[in-house]
């Protein structure tokens, strides 16, 4: 083998210390040229066979093989991550630094969030590098991209403490270290002067101000051979498409066909979901299963509301219902959502049904019997004042693992880790707010370490190929890293599943085990026929979406009840999971007034795809993500109203204008027919996006192919020509036939993002119905010479300053009294207590002089207009106090005003 090598080249960093870590496998030749090409390339290895690797990935990956490493599938995604996010953001770094000679923040913005990313992921995973426990791959691959940058200690924040250990660690190896000397020559970053000149300028990772004047833009280089297959498949036309599907009720899956199975995770039904939670999972998957029947796959999406459990319990304690009429009321709130934001369901339902009980009880059965649940005895809180054992929800305190003083009995909110009520510090009964007591009772437990090694090989087979979310693996593999632990199926509590058990006809199944038996239970109530999707993995893709709390019960939990019940149950092939969506500079609180939930979107007078399309443009994907009113109207005003429907109205109203209404006939130039290549080529990223769930990247694709069309519209100027010669006529003929058969297209790719405002552009060009369902891979004429459209209207309005102002004062904070009473969210305080006990006149005196300190307080620190926070943190003392005094009283106390739990 022979690897070939250059100064200066930062690809070769990481090949030539993954040449060093096989131990002189190759020779090195350094500052050599394959001969064979027309220009310098490197690196390369030429391997005994002959055959050449030019792949930089590629290159470390044959030398990683040939040390014994063993290939895995989160490796894999960290080198996807790496191509498409980490290499775009470093080139523009070291461009600014090498050859423009920028510093500080100039370049280091470039990079910053793929530094936060990879410093986030090592920190989440609390392992040294970025695959686990030993170096990988990818960890020789990121370091010598990352190299030249973060070896000056000034492009290496501090505050990316677990990013600076990894980078030390790996900069510290002899390899790396040999590979350093080799390729920067003590030059430092300058080394890369001579490599980096010779580069185009890259485009900015943030990308170019919109704008609908001519610019340069970089267009991919294109073949003879592609312009040719763009303009064939653009002259066959609607001919091109294939038969509409028939139409199935119910929907089932067809042998032969690719059938897609897609569920929302269950929101629970005790709550108004806010912007994060329809993002995190009815949004996205709206936008696959429309995507999907877009390529006429077999498509069956459902969700519905999760019923059961302490929530819905604490919900009914607080409104004076019973469980099943807050379940009703809710229910209804969440449908009528859902429905104003267009999500194209083919069933909603919820889990409060006999299916329910049927198909979970089976599953528990069929588990006992193979020795998968086991009995045991535990400690669990009891609360004396209420004379029950209390359930995780029922139950808060400080956090064992962060400190966070707000922590469930099931999990922490901030940190995310799963808790046992036992270990809280600090716990308070959250009904009564007393302390409570630590008894023994007994509960059936979920033996997961016997399922462990079924897990880890449905993992090896599903995991390869498949289009899990990074944080998905990461915390699954997390979970199995630290070995699983039987986990308790069963609660002391009224409102749930029934266990069917002798010794345990008090108690039901714990909502974690059950919850996700409801897409199984939803499905048997939308037809009789559900095994055919639920019992049928070699012919069924199933797609889960969720926020990325929920991964370890779609990832874990429920696979392994599914493989310990051995009844062929259909699990997970692709697991979507998104970051959270945070609020401006905080969290959604319903209690606190602040941020938008579902049922005030529609009241602000923006209607609902607009709402869709800010959340998928800033759907939380990789890290973290927040909502802003002033970035909404940048977005609204300059993407959608500038970019997206200028280019469709002007397409449309040159047609009616100068045209009468009429497609023009169209000569096309060698100009263009690479028009029709580089929409192809945009389209067909589209497809590649969307196939992959890359939700946000593929909307990219709809506004580039909007710009690309601007472009081509100003620097032919139709309304111009349309005045001149007869050949100028006809230019104007065939710049405006293009221009609107590339909206017909987009009026298409929008579909899943915007219903309603592709059905509008749609009814504008009469776009014929074929064209309006199906989308392939390439670029039609679907509006013709002589097609007629219909009337054209301005498809999006300006939002003005003075409005989202408005709306932001009114969402941060100031809607709480209008909207607390009808659709609060649940409050971790309940007020409504059953049994109250009086107490004695002198605790009653006290509780009264600490509610009069504590007014004087909250009224003093308004009267200061001091800070929200602290103000909300001083009211809510106050409240409790409150609720106190009416509970020694005898008194049921006010609807309370709690901080929101997630």
């Amino acid at each position: 083998m022979r690897l070939f090598v250059s100064e200066g080249a930062p690809g070769c960093l990481p090949v030539l210390a993954a040449a060093g870590r096989a131990r002189g496998r190759a020779e090195l030749l350094i500052n050599c040229v394959v001969p064979f090409l027309t220009r310098p390339k490197v690196p390369v290895l030429q391997l005994d066979s002959g055959n050449y690797l030019f792949s930089t990935s590629a290159i470390c990956r044959y030398f990683f093989l040939l040390s014994g490493w063993e290939q895995d599938d989160l490796t894999n995604q960290w080198l996807e991550w790496e191509a498409t996010e980490l290499q775009p953001a470093l080139s523009a770094a070291l461009y600014y630094l090498v050859v423009q000679g920028k510093k500080g923040e100039d370049v280091l913005g470039s990079v910053r969030r793929a530094l936060t990313y990879i410093d986030h992921s090592l920190s989440r995973q609390n392992c040294p590098f970025l695959a686990g426990e030993t170096e990988s791959l990818a960890d020789i691959v990121l370091w010598g991209a990352l190299y030249p940058l973060l070896q000056d200690p000034a492009y290496l924040p501090e505050e990316l403490s677990a990013l600076h250990s990894w980078f030390q660690t790996l900069s510290t190896q002899e390899p790396c270290q040999r590979a350093a000397e080799t390729v920067l020559k003590q030059q430092g970053v300058l080394a890369l002067r001579p490599y980096l000149q010779k580069q185009p300028q890259p485009s900015s990772p943030e990308g170019r101000a919109v704008t609908n004047e001519p610019e340069e833009e970089e267009l991919a280089t294109l073949s003879e051979e592609e312009i040719a297959m763009a303009v064939t498949a653009w002259e066959n036309g609607l001919e091109s498409l294939p038969p509409l599907r028939p139409q199935q009720n119910p929907v089932l899956p067809v042998t032969g066909e690719r059938n897609v199975l897609i569920t929302s995770a269950l929101p629970y039904v005790n709550n108004v979901p806010h912007l994060g939670n329809i993002i995190g999972c009815v949004l996205s998957a709206d936008v696959f299963a429309r995507y999907s029947r877009l390529r006429q796959w077999n498509t069956l999406y459902l969700c519905g509301t999760d019923e059961y459990g302490t929530a819905t319990e604490t919900k009914a304690m607080e409104e004076g219902l019973t469980p099943q009429e807050i379940c009703d009321k809710y229910h209804i709130i969440h449908a009528d959502i859902y429905r104003w934001f267009n999500i194209s369901f083919d069933t909603f339902g919820r889990t409060t049904t006999p299916q329910q009980t049927k198909i979970t009880q089976d599953i528990f059965q069929r588990l006992l019997t193979r020795g998968f649940v086991l009995q045991d005895t535990v400690e669990q809180l009891r609360c004396e004042r209420c004379a029950r054992f209390l359930a995780d929800r029922f139950v808060e305190g400080v956090c064992p693992f962060c400190g966070y003083e707000e922590a469930r009995g099931d999990q922490c909110d901030k940190c995310g880790k799963l808790i046992n009520a036992v270990e809280l510090k600090k716990p308070q009964c959250k009904v009564c707010r007393s302390c409570p007591v630590v008894q023994s009772t007994h509960h059936l437990f979920l033996d997961l370490p016997k399922l462990e090694k079924r897990l880890e090989e449905w993992l090896g087979r599903t995991l390869p190929g498949s289009d899990w979310t990074p944080n998905a693996r990461f915390i699954t593999r997390s979970w199995l890293r630290d070995g699983l632990k039987p986990r308790c199926i069963t609660r002391d509590l009224k409102w749930g599943t029934p266990v069917p058990l002798e010794g345990f006809e008090d108690k039901v199944f714990y909502v974690w085990f059950d919850a996700t038996i409801g897409y199984l239970s939803i499905t048997a109530n939308y037809t009789d026929q559900w095994e055919r999707w639920w019992k049928n993995p070699e012919q069924v893709d199933l797609y889960q979406f969720m926020a990325k709390d929920n991964v370890p019960f779609h990832g874990i939990v429920f696979p392994c009840s599914a493989l310990g019940a051995e009844d062929n149950y259909t699990l997970v092939s692709h697991l979507i999971a998104t970051e959270y969506l945070n609020y401006e500079d905080g969290k959604f609180s319903k209690s606190r007034g602040v941020g938008v939930f579902g049922d005030m979107a529609q009241d602000t007078g923006i209607p609902a795809d607009i709402w869709r399309f800010y959340l998928l443009y800033i759907r939380p994907e990789g890290q973290d993500s927040a909502f802003s009113w002033t970035d909404l109207l940048l977005k609204n005003n300059s993407e959608l109203l500038n970019n997206l429907g200028n280019f469709i109205n002007r397409a449309g109203m040159f047609v009616s204008k100068f045209f009468g209404g009429y497609v023009p006939e169209m000569v096309l130039t060698p100009d263009d027919q690479r028009l029709l290549a580089h929409v192809t080529l945009e389209l067909q990223r589209y497809h590649q996006l969307l196939e992959k769930v890359r939700i946000r990247d593929a909307l990219r694709s709809i506004l580039t192919i909007s710009r690309h069309g601007n472009q081509y519209i100003q620097v032919n100027e139709p309304w111009k020509r349309i005045k001149g010669s007869e050949a100028d006529r006809q230019r104007a003929g065939t710049v405006t036939g293009l221009a609107v058969n590339i909206a017909a297209l987009l009026s298409v790719m929008l579909q899943p993002y915007m219903p309603t405002v592709s059905a509008t552009i749609q009814a504008q060009l009469q776009l014929p119905p074929p064209a309006c369902s199906i989308l392939l891979t390439n670029f039609l004429c679907t509006l013709p010479a002589g097609h007629q459209i219909g009337t054209v209207s301005p498809l999006f309005q300006k939002l003005e300053n003075d409005q989202i102002e408005s709306l932001r004062q009114r969402f941060g904070g100031g809607q709480l009294e209008e909207t607390f009473d009808l659709k609060a969210k649940t409050s971790p305080k309940p007020a409504v207590i059953e049994t109250v006990t009086t107490a004695g006149p002198q605790q009653i005196q006290a509780l009264m002089d600490e509610v009069t300190k504590q007014g004087n307080i909250v009224r003093e620190l308004k009267a200061q207009k001091a800070d929200k926070n602290q103000v909300a943190a001083e009211v809510a003392k106050l409240l409790d106090l409150k609720k106190q005094l009416a509970v020694a009283e005898g008194k049921p106390p006010e609807a309370p005003k709690g901080k929101k739990k997630k």
